[in-house]
């Protein structure tokens, strides 16, 4: 029986690239392939990568310098690079790196049997088209599960086309899969123990996809999604605010499954900036809109991405920026120093001097960290329920996450992965809670 080939898989970025490398995972899983942690041991390199922020070429050009010594002493070895910079780069990535034996675009990585068998003739594969067939009706049945919580992409692409962003030319226009392939897909992973489902898009709450009746918005996709015995947690990311319909702000006060917990960006707090983003609302239309939420449930805990430095950005847009943050008050949030995509409005604009960007990101970035520890500290005495994703450090410890994303360890000897349990929290840390089983 011939010995299995053997995939090092590296991911970048976001949530959405962790769902696209388990299903490249599965995909040469049925071509032969089984995953290793160590790339000295691979057939196959393949990087997941982001095209996010400025840094990810750099790192992606660093990554592949590293490999050029284990190829040489590998010459078996193929060497591939998706995701969202194989999308945006692909033929730079191969003139730049004559290693690279494959690139594939994250709206094609269904192809990538085909493309294996194009290198198995000694052809260079290449795959950055937006092609017209949906990748997940090829694609095989969900086999990678790394515990009781799993993510399932709902929505792809974004319509906005904010100034500084390059999703929508990487990932293309919104689309939305159909009701019913996620309802078949959900129920598969909770027959295979998954309890909490993540529901991921690049902006997911834009859903609207085909079901019974006509488009469904994502509010009708989570109660029908809370209606499968075993799944007992919902969730979703990543939103934009012009998209919080009502139903859905509904959905967060009378829906037991949908976890108190939601991640908005807003970006900046200043009505000027936003403008130049094109973000298509105002800090008070952001301020009526936490209020709405927090009144269907007022304990929700909020989350937000920030921007600090983008061209233009005077003392007096940071100044907003910081009010809105003390105003809503965050459990957590990212936030970056503005950094320009090639291809997107703003990157044509002169830059924010990098020093008085870098004094803002810290000081914005204190602010947060102490709306973290302040969001924490509130749960101290509390009783939350846990799902157990993995054994703690310690003897008889076990860590999951709690109904507002806190990671939490729990003394448990008895404990096993995938138990739902309730948990008294009787400690707070810098990024943690700590617990007693109820």
């Amino acid at each position: 029986m011939a010995e299995p080939k053997k995939l090092f898989i590296k991911t970048y970025g976001c949530q959405m690239n962790v769902y696209d490398s388990e299903r490249m995972v599965e995909s040469l899983g049925a071509e032969g392939y089984v995953t290793t942690e160590v790339a000295e041991e691979a057939d196959m390199v393949l990087l997941n990568t982001c095209h996010i922020r400025e840094k990810a070429s750099e790192k992606l050009y660093s990554d592949l310098g590293r490999l050029k010594p284990l190829k040489a002493a590998k010459p078996g070895m193929k060497i591939g690079v998706a995701g969202c910079v194989a999308q945006a780069e692909g033929a730079e990535i191969q003139r730049r790196m004559p290693l690279v034996d494959l690139v594939v675009g994250p709206q094609s990585y269904h192809r990538l049997p085909a493309m294996m068998g194009d290198l198995a003739q000694g052809k260079t594969a290449i795959e950055t088209d937006f092609p017209p067939e949906d990748k997940f009706d090829h694609l095989p049945e969900r086999k990678v599960l790394r515990g009781p919580s799993a993510f399932l992409t709902v929505q792809e692409g974004c319509d906005k086309f904010c100034a500084f962003c390059v999703v929508p030319y990487t990932r293309g226009a919104e689309v939305s899969r159909p009701v019913d392939r996620l309802l078949t897909e959900a129920r598969g992973l909770v027959e295979k123990g998954v309890k909490e489902i993540t529901l991921l898009g690049q902006n997911v709450n834009a859903y609207h996809g085909a079901g019974e009746g006509g488009a469904w918005g994502l509010a009708r996709l989570v109660r029908a999604l809370a209606r499968i015995d075993g799944l007992e947690r919902i969730r979703y990311t990543t939103s934009h605010p012009n998209d919080m319909e009502d139903d859905l702000i509904a959905a967060h006060g009378d829906e037991a499954k949908l976890m108190p917990y939601l991640h908005l960006p807003v970006q900046s707090g200043s009505d000027r900036i936003l403008k130049a983003m094109n973000r298509k609302h105002t800090r008070d239309q952001y301020f009526l809109l936490i209020e709405r939420i927090r009144a269907a449930r007022p304990d929700i805990l909020l989350s937000s991405d920030f921007i600090v430095g983008f061209p233009g950005e005077t003392d007096q847009d940071f100044a907003d920026t910081m009010d809105l943050i003390r105003t809503v008050g965050f459990g957590s949030s990212f936030s970056f120093k503005y950094s320009a995509r090639p291809g997107t409005p703003a990157a044509e604009k002169e830059p924010v001097a990098a020093e008085v960007a870098d004094a803002r990101l810290q000081e914005l970035q204190a602010l947060i960290t102490a709306q973290q520890r302040a969001a924490q500290e509130v749960m101290v005495g509390r009783e939350v329920g846990v799902i157990y994703e993995k054994p703690g450090r310690l003897p008889g410890q076990m860590v999951g996450k709690s109904d507002h994303l806190h990671a939490v360890h729990v003394d448990d000897p008895d404990g096993r992965i995938g138990d739902l349990v309730r948990v008294r929290i009787k400690a707070t840390s810098s990024n943690s809670l700590a617990g007693q089983r109820l």
